[in-house]
């Protein structure tokens, strides 16, 4: 939609700003309303990212772990719940910050008063919550912003679920285990993602819009295919009736399904952290909130009802799953639920080949909006609006700006794709067409940390790399930063200084339910996660457990070379956590 009189008048006032303030900052245009995030698109970027490989290998760790099927099913509410609440505090904060002040103006929205703050969603995600506004952690200066680029350009990618993707593959291909391949696979498909978003950006979308609809058709699949076992579909597997009968008494039989819960704090510590993390993939709308369509009237309702449906999904594909499995000791000899699942439903050797080739596509949607939105996480400025109606301002990247990266100007930049100038080359005259743009220096800073993630750990096999690489993020990204933002925000409601606390209650653009349950419940369960999550990086010299394919081997005060010999035998994909050095 082309710009009023009014705006283009703005437009041209910030360039000629811009150009007096000299080669230090540069304007940059928010994204044309024809190219923002619809409601459709905003779903789509929630389900990609947290539909990974969590729902099908996950449960048996959770399942493992407890040995109840009844206590499985009750921490994947609670996991979901987890992730209600995370979702929530994102949303007060990402729709209440930045606020700038009305102008004085006609185009002023008429229900606000003239010189009043008003918030503009802003894209950057945890960026504008914890190192944007220093009045959260403020002293000394720069001190949150630092901190915040370093940990988030250096870990804020998905090379651990990269390399993952490749080790499926060759799995799904029947190929023997090959370091060197399955580092290869990881690199091409990192590649591919950063590509394409750099070529054409409505390309990437809808490749993120296709592959989610097809996780969530995959997984009502895994629900339909559950319950009809259990209502007596043998699927051609004349063993599998039994096999339900026996499951559907073991898991939902009350009597049974909570007889054989194992009582051990550490278990279920585990088990928690498996149930949460699959749910983290709610904040990844927030990294590009400025280009979604009308935020503050549809973003909440499609966030909120997009991981309500995640929730529901998890927990009937958790109980299809329990319809065919009954009790975690028949997890000694597969490598992940869905895998069993399928095995025992259609009684043949090649539903671990398609449930692989499932597992690698679902992570590859990950690396795909990953890649979108950790790069505008990069890329996003600092929008100084003249209207809350036009965010056409004066720019530096969201980290770069600061002054903490080397050629800030350059990694803040967004370029014409392409696929957009090709299209100018060919399109006719009369046609109006506005082009895109893609922060192409900031998706070649993301690949390049996440190549030089994958090669710090060239040294190990892939499958510790996938556990080191995936730890570090889990802990670093999810948990800490995480546990940093609720805190903030308990901090803004709870502050006495200077009336921040009624200040903040009294202008924020979201108000949660509960007030600030969803913050405490969110910091409590961050909280747990990074213990968990630092017990289990912890030196080698701790206790720990990785599940085998035959045993739980229990590895403590070992030496080194006891411990590889320990765990050389382990089937890649089955260990929870890898001992690691």
């Amino acid at each position: 939609m082309p710009l009023t009189p009014e705006d283009q008048l703005r437009v041209d006032k910030a360039e000629r700003e811009a150009a007096a303030a000299g080669p230090s900052e540069f304007l940059s245009k928010s994204v044309p309303e024809s190219q923002k995030l619809g409601p459709y698109s905003v779903a789509c970027t929630i389900l990609n990212r947290t539909i990974g490989s969590g729902i099908f290998v996950s449960p048996a760790v959770v399942l493992k772990a407890t040995n109840s099927p009844g206590i499985s099913l009750l921490l994947w509410s609670f996991g979901g719940l987890v992730g209600i609440a995370g979702l929530l505090v994102w949303l007060e904060l990402g729709l209440s910050i930045p606020k700038f002040p009305v102008p004085e103006s006609e185009g002023a929205i008429p229900e606000q008063e003239e010189g009043k703050e008003t918030s503009v969603p802003r894209s950057g995600g945890e960026k504008n919550y914890i190192a944007q506004l220093e009045y959260i952690y403020h002293s000394p200066e720069f001190r949150t912003t630092c901190v915040f680029g370093t940990i988030f350009i250096i870990f804020g990618n998905l090379c651990g679920n990269a390399i993952a993707f490749g080790i499926y593959m060759l799995q799904a291909a029947n190929i023997q285990d090959n370091d060197p391949l399955v580092r290869g696979l990881a690199v091409a498909a990192l590649t591919s993602a950063c590509a394409l978003h750099a070529g054409w950006r409505q390309g990437g979308l809808l490749v993120n819009n296709v592959l989610a609809t097809m996780k969530v058709l995959i997984l009502l699949s895994i629900v339909g295919i559950g319950f009809a076992a259990a209502a007596g579909a043998t699927f051609g597997n004349r063993l599998s009736q039994a096999t339900s009968t026996v499951a559907k008494k073991a898991s939902f039989d009350t009597h049974y399904s909570f007889a054989n819960a194992r009582g051990g704090v550490a278990s279920y510590a585990n088990a928690i952290l498996f149930t949460v993390y699959p749910y983290s993939g709610f904040h990844q709308p927030f990294y590009v909130l400025s280009e979604v369509s009308q935020p503050k009237k549809k973003f909440a309702k499609s966030a909120l009802f997009t991981m309500i449906f995640v929730v529901i999904v998890y927990v009937l594909v958790n109980a299809a799953y329990l319809c065919v499995v009954s009790s975690g000791e028949e997890l000694d000899g597969e490598l992940d639920m869905a895998t069993l699942f399928f095995n025992k439903v259609f009684g043949n050797d090649t539903a671990p080949r398609v449930m692989s080739g499932i597992i690698s596509l679902s992570i590859f949607g990950n690396i795909v909006i990953m890649t979108f939105t950790a790069s505008r996480g990069l890329s996003e400025c600092d929008t100084k609006p003249s209207s809350p109606m036009l965010t056409v301002s004066v720019v530096k990247q969201e980290i770069a700006k600061e002054g903490v990266l080397p050629f800030s100007k350059f990694f803040a930049r967004s370029v014409i794709t392409p696929f957009a100038r090709l299209r100018r080359m060919l399109r006719s005259s009369r046609c109006t067409y506005e082009d895109e743009e893609s922060p192409a220096p900031a998706l070649f800073l993301h690949w390049s940390f996440t190549m030089l993630m994958i090669a710090s750990t060239s040294s190990l096999t892939p499958t510790v790399a996938y556990q080191v690489l995936v730890s570090l993020y889990m802990y670093i990204i999810v948990a800490m930063v995480g546990l940093s933002v609720a805190g903030g925000l308990l901090y803004l409601r709870w502050s006495r200084g200077k009336g921040r606390g009624k200040e903040w209650t009294d202008n924020i653009g979201f108000k949660p339910w509960g007030g600030p349950t969803a913050a405490i419940l969110y910091r409590y369960a961050t909280t747990c996660t990074a213990q968990t999550a630092t017990d289990s990086t912890m030196p080698a010299r701790r206790v720990r457990f990785c599940w085998s394919r035959h045993s739980c081997h229990l590895l403590a005060n070992r030496p080194s070379g006891m411990q590889a010999e320990a765990t050389s035998g382990m089937p890649s994909q089955l260990r929870a956590y890898a001992v690691l050095q």
